[in-house]
């Protein structure tokens, strides 16, 4: 259902990224890399209906996402995720190739446009679970 390189026991802080990637060699280095390089768990999993699935049972504590996805697109993820209350707090950090900018600001969200350098998405997915509050939209605005 979804991979993972790593165990509970090997990361005891226990906080998880889920890694939403299409491109499975793509979302296989950055779970490699998430998982080697900082204290966390990584998943993937590669289009938007399997990420909905398994965060039926594994709610992460943040989310890597491609925007372009098949089946439904990263916003439209997104969006069922803010209509789902055990859901709508996950921080995203959006990633892609053609990302919309200004739909990411509009939002208030972050994104990375790929290529990205490899230490500023790392720094950044630590920024975000340090302090996740700051990275999840008020929707309530």
């Amino acid at each position: 259902m979804y991979h993972s390189q790593a165990t509970q026991e090997e990361h005891p802080q226990g906080k998880t990224v889920l890694v939403v990637e299409d491109d499975a060699s793509v979302g296989a280095s950055l779970v490699q890399a998430i998982v080697e390089e900082t204290p966390y768990l990584a998943f993937l999993v590669t289009d938007g209906i399997e990420a909905l699935q398994v965060m039926r049972d594994l709610k992460p504590d943040m989310l890597l996402l491609d925007y372009q996805l098949p089946h439904m697109n990263g916003f439209e993820l997104y969006d069922r995720m803010q209509h789902q209350k055990v859901l709508s707090d996950i921080p995203v950090l959006f990633i892609s190739a053609n990302l919309p900018q200004e739909e990411i600001e509009r939002r208030r969200l972050i994104g990375m446009r790929k290529p990205f350098e490899l230490d500023d998405l790392l720094s950044t997915i630590k920024k975000v679970l340090s302090s996740p509050e700051d990275y999840v939209p008020d929707t309530r605005r």
